[in-house]
Order: C-alpha cells, then sequence, then structure tokens
C-alpha cells in the first residue's frame, strides 16, 4: 500500500514519561506517585453545582472567551488575592486547561525565527507548543540543587530576536518559587528588552511555610506585558475537567483570543457554571489549599525522615524532588522503572523536563495522595 511520505513537525517527541509510568505502575501494581493529580475526590458542592448546571439545561455552547458569570468570579478572585483589575470582558480567557492556554498563548504572539527563552527543567508542552509555532526555545538551566533562576545569564541570553519569555512559579517539578526580587528583576529586563512575557501559575494556592505567592498580577508593569495562566483542575482537585483561563491586557487577550477560538473555541459550560458558583460561596476552600497541601507535604517528609532519600526543598506545588544517590547509581530514568517494578512504587525522573535530558540524581514523587496511599508508599521506600 503507498503512503503519502509524513516529515514530522515534532520527530524527537514520543509517549510522555507520564503515560510510561503511569502505565508501568498500573501494569505491576506499584503505588503511583508519579503523574501529577490527586487520587481523592472534589467536593461534593462543586460536583452538585456541575449537576445543577446540566439539570437546568446549561449544556450548549458557551461564549468563545468564557461565561461572563465565571469571568466575573476571576476577576473578584484575583482582586481579593492580588489587588489586581482585570476587565472580564475584554482581559479574561476561559481555556480548556492550562495546556491549551499555553499553547494558545506562545501561538498568538511567536513568530517564526523568533526566540523564547525557557527555564529549565521545564513543564513538557513548552518546548513543543515554541517549535510549532516556528520559534527558536532558548534553554537556560535553573541553578541546581536551589532550583533558582541566573537571570545573569537570562540577561546575557537576550538578543534582538528575543520576543518572550516563559516563567512558571510555584515550579512544576521542582516546587521552588519565585521572590519579589526575582519578580522585580524580570519586571526590569522585561521592559528594557521589550519582551512579552507567559506566567503559568497554575499552583499559585498551593505555597508553604508562611511564603507569599509573587504572581506576575502584583507587578502592574509587568502584568501590562504579560500572559498570566493557571488552571482550576489544579485548585480545586478536577483534573479532568480542563478548565484553566487567562489573564492578560486587552491587547494580548485580543491576540490570544484569535487563537484560542480555533484551538478549542469554548469550554464544558456546565463545569464553568459550576466552578463560578463554587468560587463565588466556596472560594475560603480555595484559599486554603497551602495548608491543605502543606500538611500533605509534611507527612510525607515526616514518613521518609530516616530513609536513604535526601529531600531537596519544596516551597509550592504539590511534588516533592528526593535525591536517591544513597540508594542507586543508575540514571534517574532507568533508576524511576526500577523503583516502579521492584519496589512498587512509581516516580517520574527529573531528566525529562530538560530537553538534553541533564541528569543530576533526583526524582520527583506527587504527594497529593490520601494519607493511606502516602503511608504505605513510604514503607516501601524506607526499606531501601
Amino acid at each position: 500500500m503507498n503512503t503519502t511520505p509524513i516529515r514530522s513537525k515534532l520527530p524527537n517527541v514520543g509517549t510522555t514519561v507520564f503515560t510510561v509510568m503511569s502505565g508501568l505502575a498500573a501494569e505491576t501494581g506499584a503505588i503511583n506517585l508519579s503523574q501529577g493529580f490527586p487520587d481523592f475526590d472534589c467536593d461534593p458542592k462543586l460536583t452538585e453545582a456541575v449537576a445543577d448546571a446540566m439539570r437546568n439545561a446549561k449544556n450548549q455552547y458557551a461564549p468563545m472567551a468564557g461565561l461572563m458569570y465565571l469571568r466575573e468570579q476571576i476577576a473578584q478572585m484575583v482582586k481579593n488575592v492580588y489587588g489586581a483589575t482585570y476587565d472580564p470582558v475584554s482581559e479574561i480567557t476561559v481555556c480548556s486547561g492550562a495546556t491549551e492556554a499555553l499553547l494558545s498563548g506562545i501561538f498568538a504572539v511567536l513568530h517564526p525565527g523568533e526566540e523564547a527563552i525557557v527555564l529549565e527543567p521545564a513543564y513538557d508542552s513548552y518546548l513543543p507548543a515554541i517549535k510549532l509555532a516556528g520559534g527558536v526555545p532558548i534553554r537556560i538551566p535553573l541553578q541546581f540543587p536551589e532550583y533558582k533562576v541566573d537571570w545573569e545569564r537570562v540577561a546575557n541570553s537576550i538578543s534582538p530576536n528575543t520576543k518572550l519569555i516563559l516563567v512558571n512559579s510555584p515550579h512544576n517539578p521542582t516546587g521552588s518559587v519565585l521572590s519579589a526580587e526575582d519578580l522585580q528583576t524580570l519586571e526590569a529586563l522585561a521592559e528594557k528588552h521589550n519582551l512579552i512575557v507567559i506566567g503559568d501559575e497554575v499552583y499559585e494556592h498551593m505555597i508553604y511555610d508562611g511564603l507569599r505567592h509573587e504572581s506576575i498580577c502584583r507587578y502592574p508593569s509587568l502584568a501590562k506585558r504579560s500572559m498570566v495562566i493557571s488552571s482550576f483542575g489544579k485548585s480545586m482537585h478536577v483534573t479532568g475537567w480542563k478548565v484553566g483561563y487567562c489573564l492578560a491586557p486587552k491587547e494580548l487577550s485580543t491576540e490570544f483570543r484569535k487563537v484560542h477560538q480555533f484551538a478549542t473555541f469554548s469550554t464544558s459550560t456546565p463545569f464553568q457554571y459550576g466552578i463560578a458558583h463554587y468560587l463565588e460561596h466556596e472560594f475560603d476552600k480555595v484559599a486554603g489549599l497551602s495548608d491543605f497541601y502543606q500538611e500533605k507535604r509534611d507527612l510525607f517528609l515526616k514518613l521518609m525522615e530516616g530513609s536513604k532519600f535526601e529531600p531537596l526543598p519544596c516551597k509550592g506545588t504539590y511534588f516533592q524532588l528526593m535525591r536517591y544517590d544513597q540508594v542507586s547509581d543508575l540514571g534517574d530514568y532507568e533508576f524511576s522503572k526500577w523503583l516502579t517494578r521492584e519496589k512498587g512504587v512509581a516516580c517520574i525522573p527529573v531528566s525529562v523536563f530538560y530537553e538534553d535530558k541533564q541528569d543530576n540524581g533526583v526524582v520527583r514523587f506527587c504527594f497529593a495522595k490520601t494519607a493511606v496511599v502516602l503511608e504505605a508508599a513510604c514503607e516501601r521506600l524506607q526499606k531501601l
């Protein structure tokens, strides 16, 4: 049979490690601390609000930019939390998850041949989206083991062709967070070089030890040239609903929506109604996520005390990095597969978040799990 030859746009992209490790966990019966989703359900009040919307015939297309009810609730939330004002009509767009928002944002502003700065390790959708847009990724590693930004190196990497910089805080996979000083430096660089900024802030409500989330929204001069992206999947324990949003000034939102309308057009209507109702009536539960997840982080760390794993600082997200050099000299990918197959706990190798597969001997565990699951996993890890 003759077939038309296909030249792949992403020749080096295969099945993601998250699919691989979750599949391996299912195959072997391992406890899955690899993929980043909770193993517990959301608040029944949230699902009931969605069911009410469905029963009340809220089942047709939502407006392209999102239900006004939800956009108004997002605007109120951002005002209350960060003191920032976004117009729900022209500056807030509801998306089919943060990954869609990231793709739409990158496609909206990056032209072929233009450069985009990415800090590694990086969420796995950034580089493919840049390349699909015809852009050139400029990869800059965070400083190991604290995973801090080397701003001098960032500054030296900016060229006349640099258009965009992507930042992520709280940071997946490392759990590091950007400080006020980081945001001020970013603001100055963006203004000096006329850069657009995309801020991935999906873990905004998960930050620990009394720290404040330094959202781009808190910095007006930075916010005016930025798209800030977040996700209700993370903040409401409903990753399968794929509902996120983008905050951006009108000029950027206009370009963002031009792409968004063809990427997905609109997002599930009853989910939007349910989330908006929940934000209006139960936002204190979202605002309390930091305490909720810090308890889980602290439990995981306590259960791992005395093990051969060395924890790295986790200031946000629901991921904990661990060094394992006292356990094995395997590379992190092989170690993760060995740990899953032989010891019954699945994790993610951090090298997969680098394009060049930089291996620092660190793996990522997700602690968004019930206490029973964490206790069972740590019992196995303590035996190594």
